[in-house]
This record gives C-alpha cells, sequence and structure tokens, in this order.
C-alpha cells in the first residue's frame, strides 16, 4: 500500500488507486462525468491546494528566490487545523490502501506537490 504523487492528466499507473486532485479548479473543458474516465481525478480536495493568492505567486516565481517564497506561503497554508488534518489522513490511509494525489504541473520540482510530498513523509506517509 502506498501513496502516489502524480500529474493529473496522465495515463493511471498499475494498483495507483483513488486519485485526488489536490488543484485549485477542475480541468478546463472537461465535464465532470469524465474527470475520472479521463485519467483527471476521482475526487477533488481543492482544500490542499494552494489558495488563489499563491498560485499567482508560484506562477510569477521565476528565481529560486521566489519559489522558496512560495513555498514557506504553501507550508504556512498547510499549517493551518483543517489542512493538517487532511493531510494527517492521507498519510494514515497510505498505511492500508493505494492513493494517489496530484496536480496538473508538469514539473514537479516547481509544483505544490512536491511540498505535499515533504509534508505527507514527515507524517509518515508510505510515499512511492
Amino acid at each position: 500500500m502506498a501513496l502516489r504523487i502524480v500529474r493529473l492528466g496522465t495515463p493511471r499507473l498499475p494498483h495507483e488507486g483513488t486519485r485526488i486532485g489536490t488543484v485549485r479548479r477542475p480541468p478546463r473543458g472537461v465535464r465532470k462525468e469524465r474527470y475520472a474516465a479521463d485519467d483527471w481525478f476521482d475526487t477533488w480536495l481543492p482544500e490542499l491546494s494552494p489558495s488563489a493568492e499563491l498560485v499567482a505567486k508560484a506562477h510569477a516565481a521565476t528565481t529560486d528566490a521566489g519559489w522558496k517564497a512560495f513555498a514557506r506561503a504553501f507550508r504556512a497554508e498547510m499549517g493551518e487545523p483543517a489542512a493538517r488534518h487532511l493531510l494527517d489522513l492521507l498519510a494514515t490511509l497510505s498505511h492500508a490502501s493505494n492513493l494517489s494525489i496530484g496536480c496538473y504541473c508538469e514539473d514537479e520540482t516547481r509544483c505544490h506537490r512536491a511540498i505535499l510530498r515533504e509534508l505527507l513523509v514527515a507524517r509518515g506517509a508510505v510515499v512511492e
């Protein structure tokens, strides 16, 4: 059993389990009934995405310093009680079932999902 960090919209991996979209907005131009069928996500959890203000900050982060500022701010958002509880839940579920979380970004190193990976590992999640 494990949790995987994936790019939404890519073909599912074997035994990936439930795919959770941790994005602020659902995919444009895709009907709700096609989200799972087209490998976007099975369920949407925007509470684990950056706030709209931080999404803008991430898109504007063209330097390492800008990215680090975004990462600090996003970690602070994920330190709020509701986000902490969700991260704890996903970490616990990773020990008993296969699941995945993801975002649309092509480069994981400049995506909030890399930070989610770190936060989940710190909570004891089994991450592939």
